[in-house]
């Protein structure tokens, strides 16, 4: 398999690294990232992993990234992802990782905040020779398929120049990440027909690469064991479809699993065999980042309450310092980012060398 240099992959790059993964039968960690600490934290972990990673944004953490002081939310949530997107072209090469970057859920209204990405995009190219970024989401799963797949075509249109690529949603992920979705689960549509997949694939890959987040009972969040059944055979139905129809090879189609936070490592274990490169993982870490920091000012309770200490006059300040408790959260967030990197058998395969 061809190696790659550190940096963001994209181009053949981006789908070479697809292509280790599908036939590795492993997948990638898709994480969320809101600001520095957490993208930071993301790049150390894949470092220590020996792992490639993926690096992403939901439209809240892009206009978190940016600050939420900005009164035009539509433009923090544009320069946010232009923000994070060259912190990390800056620093991946010295980690010494390859990163997929990535926008992650953009329904119908957010298609904007693509277009104007994509806009930033065609001039970053022009000045660099590479994108800005290596792909995006347009989640148009509760529009209609015809509407869904003519927008991603027109998206795809644009971004194939640029050398990149996009990830669609079809059927419905459940839960809500970021204003899109419902915290409703409806099970109807949590799953995601073979045929639905094979018009999806008629429509954009003459294009373009695409990969595809197939719905197979991903729920956004943790939920009660029972409350959600996963059925990885709809990937394995989805790629046998594709690939009888078309005469193509074993596991055509490149399959992102959206909501892996909580799911059951079997479930996760036996998707790997049906061309899932990509689980997206963000309750799970953002509860272990948050989770240390608690801990920590629960043990140094006084220090965030007072400057010095009111009976012994000690000075607080290196238990109030933020780059220590901040650490903290860094710190669990890896932690947590190393199961991940097991349970999807990526530890130690990165393509960089």
């Amino acid at each position: 398999m061809a190696k790659l240099e550190p940096g963001v992959v994209w181009g053949d790059q981006y789908q070479t690294l697809l292509r280790a993964c599908k036939e590795g039968a492993y997948a990638l960690p898709a994480v969320n990232i809101v600001g520095t600490n957490s993208l930071n934290a993301v790049m150390e972990a894949a470092a220590k992993n020996k792992s490639d990673i993926i690096i992403q944004l939901s439209n809240g953490g892009a206009q978190f990234f940016a600050g939420k002081g900005m009164e035009d939310s539509h433009k923090a949530k544009v320069l946010g992802a232009v923000s994070a997107a060259q912190h990390v072209h800056l620093l991946a090469k010295e980690y010494g990782i390859a990163v997929v970057l990535h926008t992650d859920h953009a329904n119908k209204k957010l298609v904007p905040w693509i277009d104007d990405l994509i806009t930033y995009g065609e001039q970053y190219f022009k000045d660099h020779g590479y994108p800005l970024f290596t792909s995006h989401m347009i989640d148009l799963s509760e529009e209609t398929i015809e509407d869904n797949l003519e927008t991603s075509a027109r998206i795809l249109k644009r971004m194939v120049p640029l050398g990149m690529s996009i990830e669609i949603e079809l059927g419905v992920t459940g839960g809500e990440e970021d204003g899109v979705g419902s915290d409703e689960i409806d099970n109807d549509k949590l799953y995601t027909q073979p045929e639905e997949v094979l018009q999806a694939y008629e429509v954009l890959a003459p294009i373009g690469h695409f990969s595809l987040a197939a719905s197979f009972g991903n729920v956004h969040g943790v939920y009660k064991p029972g409350n959600v059944e996963l059925r990885p055979e709809i990937l394995k139905n989805s790629q046998e479809l594709v690939a009888s129809t078309k005469g193509l090879g074993h596991n055509p189609l490149d399959l992102v699993f959206h909501g892996g936070s909580g799911s059951e490592k079997d479930k996760i274990a036996e998707s790997l065999n049906y061309g899932v490169f990509k689980m997206n993982i963000d309750t799970d870490t953002q509860f272990a980042f948050a989770h240390a920091i608690g801990e920590y000012v629960e043990a140094n309770a006084d220090a965030f309450k007072h400057q010095i200490h009111p009976e012994t006059g000690e000075p607080h300040k290196k238990q109030y310092d933020p780059r220590v408790w901040l650490r903290k959260g860094e710190e669990a967030m890896i932690e947590r980012l190393n199961e991940a990197f097991i349970d999807l058998r990526s530890a130690g395969k990165t393509l960089v060398g």
